[in-house]
C-alpha cells in the first residue's frame, strides 16, 4: 500500500535522489510522454541524470517532445511512474519494476497504490496538470519545452478541452502554460487536425462493421491486425476512432475492441453521463477515468465484450 505524499513531500523526494528513471505506460498518450518529457527536462535542469522509458514503440507525431532531451546512462537509483493506475499497464519490457516503483504520480481514481509513495489528485484531468501543480507550487521553473510537454499531455486527455475532465482548473493550468511558451495553436493542430489518409481508410472499414446494442445506446467498433495492414493504417490512430464512438446521437457507450500484434484485444471505453467507464472496464481487471477507460480482453474478446455488454444493460435497463 503506498504512502500519500503531498507536493511538499514529492518535491523534498526529487530533490533528494540523483538518478531517476521515469516510467510510462504502454500504448503511450500525450500525456504519459508529456509528463515524462517535462519531468526529465525539469530534473536535467536541477543537475540531475534522468531519462525515461516506454514498453512500446513511440508515435511519430509525438517525437518533438523529446526529440532534444540527452539521453543519459546511468544506474537508475529512484524510480518514478507517470500517468500509470497499475503495473500492468508498464508493459512487458518494464514490467521488472513493478514492484520498484519509488513514486507514482498520477490522476486515475483507479489507482492500484502500487507505488512506495504515491501523489495522486484524481479531480485533475490530466497527470500533466497534476505534474504543473508540483513545478508551479515548487517553485520548479516551467521552461518553453516544459510548457509544450505539459500542454500536449493536458490537451489530449481532455480531448481538446472537450471532455468533462476539462474543469476550471485545466483551463489555468492551459494559460499558466501558455504564458510559459506553449504553441497551444500548433499542438493543438498536431494532435488534433492532422491525420494521414490510410486513418480515414480505417474509419470508413471500422464504420462499416460497427454493431449496436442496447437500444442503439451502445456501439461497438472492432479492429483487428488484419484491418490495420489492409488500410496501412497504425494502432496509435485507433485512438481518435474510440472517442468518435461517443460522438454517436443517443448513444451512451461507445466499446472500441482493438486487436494487438500478439492476437489479445484491449478494449477502450467511452461513455457518457450514465454509465462509469472504470467500473465498467473493472469487470475485465482493468480501470481508468468516470467517461474513459480501458481493459485487457485476451483472446475470447466476442465473450468479454458479451460480460460488458450484459453489465451495461443491467444499468440502463434495457435488453441486449
Amino acid at each position: 500500500m503506498s504512502e500519500d505524499i503531498s507536493i511538499a513531500e514529492v518535491a523534498e523526494e526529487l530533490q533528494n535522489h540523483d538518478n531517476f528513471l521515469i516510467l510510462t505506460h504502454k500504448s503511450p498518450d500525450g500525456d504519459t510522454l508529456g509528463c515524462a518529457s517535462a519531468l526529465t527536462r525539469a530534473l536535467q535542469g536541477m543537475g540531475k541524470h534522468a531519462r525515461f522509458v516506454n514498453s512500446d514503440e513511440i508515435p511519430e507525431k509525438y517525437a518533438f517532445l523529446y526529440r532534444d532531451i540527452p539521453v543519459e546512462e546511468f544506474e537508475p537509483e529512484y524510480i518514478v511512474a507517470v500517468d500509470i493506475a497499475d503495473t500492468t499497464l508498464l508493459g512487458d519490457s518494464l514490467s521488472v519494476y513493478a514492484d520498484k516503483v519509488d513514486l507514482c504520480i498520477d490522476h486515475h481514481v483507479s489507482n492500484r497504490r502500487f507505488a512506495k509513495k504515491l501523489h495522486l489528485n484524481p479531480n485533475d484531468g490530466a497527470a500533466s496538470l497534476t505534474l504543473y501543480r508540483i513545478f508551479t507550487e515548487s517553485g520548479i521553473p516551467i521552461t518553453e519545452e516544459m510548457a509544450c510537454d505539459l500542454y500536449t499531455g493536458l490537451t489530449t486527455d481532455t480531448g481538446c478541452f472537450r471532455y468533462s475532465n476539462a474543469n476550471a482548473d485545466a483551463y489555468r493550468a492551459a494559460a499558466g502554460l501558455i504564458e510559459c511558451g506553449a504553441d497551444n495553436g500548433k499542438i493543438n493542430e498536431l494532435m488534433f487536425e492532422t491525420k494521414p489518409m490510410s486513418y480515414y481508410r480505417l474509419v470508413q472499414r471500422t464504420l462499416s462493421e460497427m454493431r449496436m446494442y442496447c437500444d442503439s445506446k451502445v456501439v461497438v467498433f472492432k479492429i483487428t491486425q488484419e484491418m490495420l495492414r489492409e488500410t496501412g493504417a497504425t494502432e496509435d490512430q485507433c485512438d481518435a476512432i474510440c472517442a468518435m464512438s461517443r460522438t454517436i446521437e443517443g448513444v451512451e457507450a461507445g466499446i472500441t475492441m482493438k486487436q494487438k500484434t500478439d492476437g489479445r484485444y484491449k478494449f477502450s471505453l467511452r461513455t457518457r453521463e450514465s454509465l462509469d467507464a472504470s467500473e465498467i472496464c473493472r469487470l475485465l481487471g482493468g480501470g481508468g477515468h468516470v467517461r474513459a477507460a480501458g481493459c485487457d480482453a485476451g483472446t475470447e474478446e466476442e465473450e468479454a465484450l458479451r460480460t460488458m455488454l450484459e453489465f451495461i444493460s443491467g444499468k440502463l435497463q434495457v435488453a441486449i
